[in-house]
């Protein structure tokens, strides 16, 4: 048993030293963005004052597409924003690249004829087979299109009419072969589930987007919401469809290629956040599986590339980052086996470590987080109470996120699962008597169990008085629980009284139960 016993000890220090490797790198973003963040404001301010002194009839032919699939209640907002683009009617040209196979076709079929009908250059491209998934509709549409510069908005997205505007002058420097903008949200504010997630998007685009792209490490475009060069997809290879993240490829190669990416902070595009957890965790599990893919396929060549090794060191955490939810989950399983086996934690040394590791591991990101509400937001303040909801999702989807990176590791590139749109946006808005909606995930029933069992450790450490494990298990649970019991929440029809009930007291609790962690992560915050 004591062979064993080491075995798992190790193993348990191994996970723990990955996730502190993930953890300390958010305090390593954090600083490189204050110590760029007003040169490249300046830098930024100085292409566009350029740039109004261009003349109109200089400006470049721009295609708009608009990847969809089944997207029969976003589809007319999608397109009511592209063509209200503010650019010249004569060099704008609109995509609808449309793989559905429900009525969303001849949606989209009438509205595209209105448009046409107005004078407006909107093509309808309908493909029967979705060969390729995205990638392929989005490389089909780029063999027939006319612009020299091919901007990407998702089902879910709606582009301001300025921001054609504001990202083309960027593309005076000829080796810029794509500017990313901010993701803005529609809908954050409708409960707990998407203001968790609007706290994580905001995290990677208020800090993580940046400090790459400032500090001269790989960027990546994020699938929609940006705009590229015609030149630099065809010179990087074109789109791929052998992972689930096509975006994500296709920015690396770029840059192997030595095309140069941009990130523009303060030019927002609101999206609708996924509000039923299904969705989300879809979501969440085809990022975790294609960047894992893409880590597979690109490493190598990243090894091999000019540049320092900070800059590869960067480039493979940025690659492998959802490997933290497989580590988070054998950490979860293993630490109430060590304390019961009655060795490991014996003693109060590896117990001091543990903490130590645990609590770099998980005040990066947060620290991180926290941050990104302090750029991003003047009343940044009021909203660091919600953080424990982004905390909750983020232990509570270890399981199924490491499903996905598993299948990353030992699996071709797989369907492409799309997130639902529900036209949500207000508090009023219901998206249960809707089509799409994801139906019951088995794998919420290994929440609960896993929710249990940390439950369980979480009364041996406290009851064997080694309290200061104790927290992290305290997190595992009600984030396993959080996640396990919205999945069957979400599962059912229309919500019964009832049910609304549970839902609304689950969101209050946790809130409650994980407030002191986030005020004690405000104060970290406020250290920088």
């Amino acid at each position: 048993m004591t062979w064993l016993t080491g075995i798992l000890a190790s193993l348990y220090l191994a996970c723990l030293f990955g996730l502190f490797l993930y953890g300390i790198n958010s305090y390593v973003l954090i600083l490189l963005h204050r110590r760029h963040r007003r040169a490249a404001e300046a830098a930024d301010a100085g292409v566009r004052a350029r740039a109004n002194e261009r003349s109109e009839v200089t400006l470049p032919m721009v295609t708009v597409q608009l990847p969809i699939f089944n997207e029969r209640y976003v589809v007319e907002r999608l397109l009511r924003a592209a063509v209200s683009l503010d650019y010249p009617r004569d060099r704008l040209e609109i995509q609808l690249l449309d793989d559905s196979t429900d009525d969303t076709r001849e949606i989209a079929s009438r509205l595209v004829q209105q448009y046409q009908a107005a004078g407006l250059q909107v093509v309808h491209l309908h493909r029967t087979v979705r060969t390729g998934y995205k990638a392929g509709a989005l490389k089909e549409g780029l063999a027939v299109c006319r612009g020299e510069f091919v901007a990407i908005f998702d089902a879910d997205f709606v582009p301001n009419p300025d921001f054609l505007r504001r990202t083309l002058p960027f593309f005076g420097d000829p080796n810029v072969g794509m500017v990313q903008t901010r993701w803005g949200h529609l809908n954050r504010d409708y409960s707990l589930l998407t203001t968790g997630q609007a706290f994580g998007i905001d995290g990677h685009f208020g800090v993580e987007q940046g400090s790459r792209a400032w500090a001269g490490l790989y960027l990546n475009f994020n699938g929609t919401a940006g705009i590229w060069r015609k030149a630099a997809i065809q010179d990087a290879g074109g789109w791929h469809a052998d992972t689930l993240t096509e975006d994500l490829d296709l920015s690396y190669r770029a840059q192997l290629k030595g095309w140069r990416l941009v990130f523009l902070p303060d030019v927002v595009c609101p999206a609708e956040l996924p509000v039923q957890i299904q969705g989300f965790k879809s979501q969440q599990q085809r990022w975790a599986k294609g960047s894992i893919q893409t880590a597979r396929k690109l490493v190598p060549s990243i090894l091999r590339a000019p540049g320092s090794w900070f800059k590869k060191y960067q480039a493979v955490i940025h690659l492998t980052h959802y490997a933290a939810h497989p580590l988070m989950l054998l950490v979860a399983i293993a630490s109430p086996l060590l304390l019961y086996l009655d060795w490991f934690f014996a003693s109060w040394r590896s117990v001091f470590a543990s903490t130590a590791f645990f609590c770099l591991a998980t005040f990066g990101p947060s620290a991180l987080y926290c941050y990104s509400q302090r750029v991003l937001y003047p009343d940044w303040r009021r909203r660091l109470p919600y953080l424990p909801s982004l905390m909750l999702l983020g232990t509570g989807i270890a399981l199924s996120n490491t499903q996905a990176v598993l299948e990353g590791l030992f699996r071709r590139a797989g369907d492409f699962i799309r997130t639902p749109k529900f036209a949500i946006q207000g508090r009023q808005d219901s998206w249960r008597t809707k089509q799409y909606r994801s139906r019951f995930s088995w794998i919420a029933v290994g929440e609960l169990l896993l929710s249990a069992y940390c439950g369980i450790g979480v009364y041996l450490f406290l009851d064997r008085g080694r309290f200061l494990i104790g927290p992290f298990l305290v997190l595992y649970t009600l984030g396993f629980g959080y996640v396990g019991v919205l999945t069957l929440l979400h599962s059912l029809g229309p919500r019964p009284a009832a049910a609304r009930r549970v839902s609304i007291a689950l969101n209050r609790w946790t809130l409650c139960l994980l407030l002191p962690p986030a005020v004690l992560l405000a104060f970290t915050c406020l250290a920088f």
